[in-house]
C-alpha cells in the first residue's frame, strides 16, 4: 500500500508573536453562522485573544494532565514526563522506559487516576498504555514503576492515535490510529483505527459492545482527542485523509465509516460526523468540554475551535494564527482552558520560547 500523503505539512506563514492578556472571554464569543455537517462552519468573526503564558521552552509537547492541581506535560520524542511549578519553571518528574518512536511515535497522551499516571507511548514495533505510580509532593514528584496495561498496539510512523482519558464510567478511553493499515479499521478483529475501553488494570470491562473486545467504537481514521459533557456524552476528534476532518459524538458499537467513508456519507450502518471541516482548516487533535461548549485545539487550522453543546453544528473561532499549531486543551482544576503549542515537532516554525503552555484568560 502506497503511503499516504502527509496530513500535517510545515505551515506556510509566520507566526504572530504571542498576544498580551488580553479580556476575552470563555463565553460571550462572537458567534459564527450556522454550519451544517456538509462543509466547514463559515465564520462572522473571530474573539479576540487573551491567553497567559504559563510556560516556555519545551521540545515537541504532546499531552497536557493534571495531577491534583498540578500540571504535567509530555515532551514526545525525549519521553520526559514534566512537572510545571507555579512560577512556570519545569521539572523533569521521570523518563518513560523504552520509547523509540519516529515521525509521530513517542510518548503520546497520559491521564491520572488517585495518584497514578497512564501514559500511551510508542515502544519497539507496538504502541502501548503504561501505568506508573505517581511518589512525592508537587514539586518533588516521580514516576515509580511501570506496568504495561495494554500492549501490541500497532504502530507507524504516522496514524497512532494516542490520546487516553478517564471517562465518567471510570474506565480508560484510547484512541489508536489505523498505523497505515486502511483496512484494520474495519476489522474488529484488529484494535487499530478503534476507541478501545479499558479498566484502569487493564482488563475488558463486560459491558463493552463487543464481548470479550475492548473496542468501543470502530472505523475510526486517526482520533486524537476525547472528551465527555455533563450527561456523559463523548465526542472524539479524527484527522481525515484529504478531505475532511471530523467531530463525531461516540455510541457504543458504532462505526464511524473510515476507510469506506470520509466525513458525512449518509449511508446506512455508518455514523457521519456532527461537524467536519476542510484539513488546512482544522487537523483537530486535543479537545476538551467546559461551560457548555466543546473546545476544540487544531494543528494546521492554528486555532481553537468552539463548539456549542446546544448547537453541534455551529462552531466559534480563536487565536487564529497566533500562537502557531495547537496540540492539546484540557480544562484546570480552577475551570480555566490550559492550551499546548505544537511548533517544534518538524512541522511547525517555532518562535522563541516555542513551544510553551498557555492559559485562556478571563471569565
Amino acid at each position: 500500500m502506497a503511503k499516504p500523503p502527509a496530513r500535517e505539512p510545515i505551515a506556510g506563514s509566520g507566526l504572530r508573536a504571542l498576544a498580551a492578556v488580553g479580556a476575552a472571554a470563555l463565553l460571550g464569543l462572537t458567534a459564527c453562522t450556522s454550519a451544517t455537517p456538509a462543509g466547514p462552519p463559515s465564520t462572522a468573526g473571530t474573539a479576540a485573544s487573551g491567553v497567559e503564558v504559563v510556560s516556555t521552552d519545551l521540545e515537541a509537547p504532546w499531552s497536557l494532565a493534571f495531577h491534583e492541581r498540578t500540571a504535567l506535560v509530555t515532551e514526545r520524542d525525549s519521553a520526559r514526563v514534566l512537572e510545571i511549578a507555579d512560577d512556570g519553571t519545569t521539572r523533569e518528574v521521570g523518563v518513560v522506559d523504552g520509547v523509540g518512536g519516529s515521525g509521530e511515535g513517542g510518548l503520546l497522551g497520559i491521564a491520572v487516576l488517585d495518584g497514578d499516571l497512564f501514559a500511551y507511548s510508542t515502544g519497539e514495533g507496538e504502541n502501548r498504555v503504561e501505568r506508573y505510580e505517581l511518589t512525592g509532593e508537587p514539586g518533588n514528584l516521580s514516576l515509580g514503576e511501570g506496568e504495561t496495561i495494554l500492549a501490541g498496539l500497532d504502530a507507524a510512523g504516522y496514524h497512532n492515535g494516542g490520546r487516553i482519558a478517564f471517562g465518567p464510567d471510570g474506565m480508560l478511553y484510547v484512541t489508536v490510529g489505523d498505523a497505515g493499515d486502511r483496512s484494520s479499521a474495519q476489522d474488529l478483529n484488529s484494535l487499530s483505527g478503534k476507541i478501545l475501553r479499558i479498566a484502569p488494570d487493564g482488563s475488558i470491562p463486560v459491558d463493552n459492545p463487543f464481548a470479550g473486545s475492548a473496542v468501543w467504537s470502530y472505523g475510526h481514521r486517526n482520533p486524537q482527542g476525547i472528551a465527555w459533557d455533563e450527561d456523559g456524552t463523548l465526542y472524539a476528534s479524527e484527522f481525515g485523509q484529504d478531505t475532511w476532518d471530523e467531530l463525531n459524538v461516540v455510541r457504543a458499537g458504532g462505526n464511524y465509516g473510515w476507510p469506506t467513508v470520509e466525513g458525512v456519507a449518509g449511508q446506512e450502518g455508518f455514523v457521519d460526523p456532527v461537524q467536519q471541516w476542510a484539513p488546512e482548516e482544522a487537523s483537530p487533535s486535543g479537545i476538551a468540554v467546559s461551560d457548555g461548549a466543546i473546545h476544540i485545539a487544531n494543528l494546521r487550522g492554528q486555532r481553537l475551535r468552539d463548539v456549542p453543546l446546544d448547537n453541534l453544528g455551529n462552531a466559534t473561532e480563536r487565536f487564529g494564527g497566533e500562537h502557531g499549531r495547537l496540540r492539546d486543551v484540557v480544562v484546570a482544576p480552577d475551570g480555566s482552558l490550559w492550551m499546548l503549542t505544537n511548533n517544534t515537532d518538524g512541522r511547525g516554525r517555532p518562535s522563541a520560547g516555542d513551544d510553551r503552555v498557555l492559559r485562556v484568560s478571563g471569565d
